[in-house]
């Protein structure tokens, strides 16, 4: 049985830092594509952040250059470092791996204050 738990959210004011982590069971995230999305309130879920199995990233373009994803197989956990945090990167954010798209975790909320 897959599941994906995230943590590590919290409220910061702009310009601070959080690193998400996404604990992973029922997968091994070294050899799965995962990704990082966030839904905002009244929003559709989008894609922030994502690493291929080879372990290449790729990156929305309003995060680039202030959020990383990496992955520690040691521990199967895929994290989401977020520097330079902005009131726009408030939402709710989920990690998810490609070849389960339809399990998604409860999410952890990021709130981030002017």
């Amino acid at each position: 049985q897959v599941q994906l738990v995230e943590s590590g959210g919290g409220k910061v004011q702009a310009g601070g830092s959080l690193r998400l982590s996404c604990a992973a069971s029922g997968i091994i995230v070294s050899i799965n594509a995962m990704d990082w999305y966030r839904q905002a309130p009244g929003k559709q879920r989008e894609l922030v952040a994502a690493i291929t199995r080879g372990g290449s990233t790729n990156y929305a373009d309003s995060v680039k250059g202030r959020f990383t994803i990496s992955r520690d197989n040691a521990k199967n956990t895929v994290y989401l470092q977020m520097n330079s945090l902005k009131p726009e990167d408030t939402a709710v954010y989920y990690c998810n791996a490609v070849r389960y798209r339809h399990i998604w975790g409860q999410g952890t909320q990021v709130t981030v204050s002017s």
